[in-house]
């Protein structure tokens, strides 16, 4: 009884605030309802009658306010809030947040939104269908009722170009026979001849036909042919002008790279100009070399127009990063023999050309490290005028833990990173010609870095990469390593380390000095509309180490060789990382990762450097174990591990993730989640057998499942998920999975199972 009053109480409510939403309408208007929809299918329609009564209502107008249980409430709200006295105060934002104005009598036409609607069937094909409409009153509501009789949807028999010869007709009838949008048999829609006629602009726009629209080509529709089908007839209207019916070529190419608003335009004229391999390029205060404009612009005088070629080349253009603002303009030469070529002018407007940027980062570490970097940055976008990119770091930060086993064990980094990026392929003795929508580049990275584990050792690490980075379209990217240095040396190790290390040798590695010589590959793929139903991301690497050096040395042993005065890692390493999101009508996304990760090492080394191994554990990893808790293996970390080794991984790494994302209201959603995977050693030097790869390495799987908030700040997403461990690979086998001990009213329970992680942004 208390429940069935609760809710009675809550219906009286919405009640009662309808009743003064209807004393509240102005005089002689009552509340639009909404409308209702029915549909008579005459013989032979294919689509049913809820698809059609779906598409009639997307047509509706107005649209209605939105009900609960009948009840406008949002209005209610509306009304009871009233007139904010400021536009923009407390007042107002519950009013236009909560609330909605009424959607009033008066502007509900059923005749014309009848009319619509049937113009609508017709633009789908369904021709001599007819819809008639009225409203109904009650209360101090109404409503509108429509009545569809539907015909059957006429499909194309025949599409027919009205052909007289000339070149322009040639073009597009050729254009169209290859990657025409209409099929026979296909559904007449109204829709789809005007996308076509996009699509055969778009495609003149790359065959010099500059002045060429759309609208010149005209579409007849025979729909008296019987058998509910129609005969399409294409042909370019009388009233096309001369102009647009040929084809232009490129008469010059002219570049102000100089060019800025602020103050007085500068004289456009050819004077000061300097010809370069057929461009004309005026810098008079010779900020930069023409070559940057050579490299970056793709077609040259002579060549027919193409809308492909302009926008490749002002991506280019504004992809250097050393201009802020990038325009072009076209203009007809003025010959009367030759009127078709065009005069092409580019205005570039510099960015700032140096800066210098303070930051302070406050951090938390999926570790249980939180911190602070202090770090100063300083960049020159046109170091060698040539749109080269020089960024010089420097920083310095600390880091701490309230793990009991990392406690008074704080780090601390000092360093500078200075990086160099040139818009082009930089090889020696070899000069790459590309003309893609995305200028490659070409990075240089030198850094240097020292780390202090406090009480425990500190670190010397040098760092050099040689690096190519191109996208090969807007969601295909390569990164390409030919040379890449690390140097680590280890340096002021304490006594209470070796007395550590005497009772377990293993902790000995993380003070090992070590070279890495690798060259490495990337490729990355996502699906190229965001707002796609069917999400795909797919990110593979590559990285070799070691092996040339190796074969000159003719290492065999772990650590037998040096190079530098420091043993060099010796290893291939590939890794793969794939994520499928569907997004569903009702904004629920079912989103999945699977990670797989194997290095090999070998001869020179016995397992990977710390920086390359793979780890698991975390707030975007298995969410019910905290990062270095879990694996390799069956292997349960240590309290004396977790505080000496720097990193607690494996050389083999298996991660799959699935989540329910559900929306909940406003900036707010949840998610349901379920974690599996494990890292494994191929040596057992650091962690015995039990972290070694087995062939049952399945049965050594961690499971978690749990439950998570999302708030979307519009800046940054943040996350709150709770984890729950299903499944620990640590424990004895045949007890490994904790389902049945899940004990959520247990203190000590929730204290030593329930995890609890904050986050930035989605986990995958």
């Amino acid at each position: 009884m208390k429940g069935f009053s609760i809710y009675g109480l809550f219906f009286l409510l919405l009640t009662a605030a309808g009743c003064s939403v209807g004393k509240r309408l102005p005089p002689g208007e009552r509340l639009y309802r909404g409308a209702t929809i029915k549909v008579e299918k005459q013989k032979d329609v294919k689509a049913s009658a809820k698809t059609l009564r779906s598409q009639l209502k997307a047509a509706a107008r107005p649209k209605p306010n939105k009900f609960l249980l009948g009840q406008p409430y949002k209005v209610w709200w509306y009304y009871f809030i009233g007139e904010p006295k400021r536009p923009k105060g407390f007042r107002a934002f519950l009013r236009n947040k909560l609330g909605e104005p009424p959607v009033l009598s008066s502007r509900v036409n059923a005749k014309v939104t009848a009319e619509n609607m049937n113009a609508y069937l017709e633009n789908i094909g369904y021709f001599h269908s007819t819809v008639t409409g009225d409203t109904v009153n009650k209360s101090y509501f109404t409503s509108a009722v429509y009545n569809a009789n539907v015909f059957p949807q006429h499909t194309i028999r025949n599409i027919t170009w009205v052909n007289d010869s000339s070149a322009l007709l040639k073009q597009l009838d050729t254009k169209r026979k290859r990657k025409s949008l209409l099929k026979k048999g296909m559904p007449y829609r109204l829709s789809d001849i005007e996308a076509e006629r996009e699509r055969l602009d778009l495609r003149l726009k790359t065959k010099g036909y500059y002045n060429f629209n759309p609208d010149y080509i005209m579409a007849y529709v025979d729909s008296t042919i019987g058998n509910y089908q129609v005969d399409l007839f294409f042909n370019i209207k009388n009233t096309t002008p001369e102009i647009a019916k040929h084809p232009f070529t490129i008469n010059r190419i002219t570049v102000f790279p100089n060019y800025t608003l602020l103050r007085p335009p500068p004289d456009t004229s050819k004077v000061g100009t300097t010809d370069v391999d057929g461009l004309s390029v005026r810098d008079t205060i010779h900020d930069f070399k023409p070559d940057l404009f050579k490299r970056t612009i793709t077609y040259r005088p002579g060549k027919l127009y193409s809308s492909i070629d302009q926008n490749t080349t002002l991506n280019r253009l504004i992809n250097l990063g050393a201009f802020k603002f990038s325009k072009n303009r076209f203009e007809a030469v003025k010959d009367t023999a030759n009127p078709y070529r065009l005069n092409v002018f580019y205005y570039l407007t510099p960015a700032k050309k140096k800066s210098l940027q303070g930051e302070i980062d406050g951090f938390s570490k999926e570790n249980k490290y939180v911190g602070s970097q202090l770090s100063i940055n300083w960049k020159n976008r046109n170091t060698f005028h040539g749109s080269e990119q020089l960024a010089v770091k420097m920083y310095g930060s600390f880091e701490v833990s309230s793990n009991d086993s990392l406690k008074r064990n704080n780090n601390y980094r000092f360093g500078t990173e200075a990086t160099l990026n040139f818009p082009r392929y930089l090889i020696p003795f070899f000069r790459v010609h590309e003309s893609n929508l995305y200028p490659a580049r070409t990075q240089l990275l030198l850094g240097y870095e020292y780390f202090i584990k406090r009480n425990y050792y500190s670190k010397n690490i040098f760092r050099f990469n040689y690096e190519f980075q191109w996208r090969e379209s807007a969601n295909k990217q390569h990164i390409f390593s030919p040379f890449s240095f690390t140097y680590v040396n280890a340096a002021n190790v304490t006594d209470s380390f070796y007395k550590a290390a005497a009772l377990n040798p293993g902790l000995l590695t993380n003070v090992y000095s070590e070279a890495i010589v690798s060259s490495y590959y990337s490729y990355t793929y996502n699906t190229l509309n965001p707002l796609g139903k069917n999400q795909w991301f797919l990110k593979l690497d590559g990285e070799v180490a070691g092996t040339t050096i190796g074969l000159i040395s003719g290492a065999k042993e772990p650590r037998s060789k040096n190079v530098l005065g420091a043993p060099f890692a010796q290893y291939v390493k590939g890794d793969m990382d794939l994520r499928y999101t569907r997004r569903f009508r009702s904004k629920w996304q079912l989103a999945n990762r699977l990670q797989l990760g194997i290095g090999f090492p070998y001869n020179n080394s016995a397992y990977l450097p710390f920086s390359k191994q793979y780890i698991v554990g975390g707030s975007s990893s298995i969410r019910a174990f905290a990062v270095r808790t879990l694996g390799p293996g069956s292997y349960k970390p240590t309290l004396q591990d977790q505080a000496y080794y720097q990193t607690i991984g494996g050389d083999y790494k298996l991660l799959g993730n699935t989540e329910i994302r559900i929306p909940i209201v406003g900036r707010f959603s949840t998610a349901f989640f379920i974690d599996a995977g494990n890292v494994w050693t191929r040596d057992t030097v650091l962690f015995g057998k039990a972290g070694q790869l087995k062939k049952d390495f399945l049965k050594e799987l961690a499971v978690a499942s749990g439950i998570g908030l999302r708030v979307d700040a519009s800046v940054i997403l943040l996350r709150f998920d709770f984890g729950i461990p299903l499944r620990k690979p640590y424990l004895p086998d045949g007890q490994r999975w904790v389902i049945d001990k899940i004990a959520l009213g247990d203190k000590t329970w929730r204290r030593e199972n329930l995890v609890f992680n904050i986050a930035i942004g989605y986990p995958f």
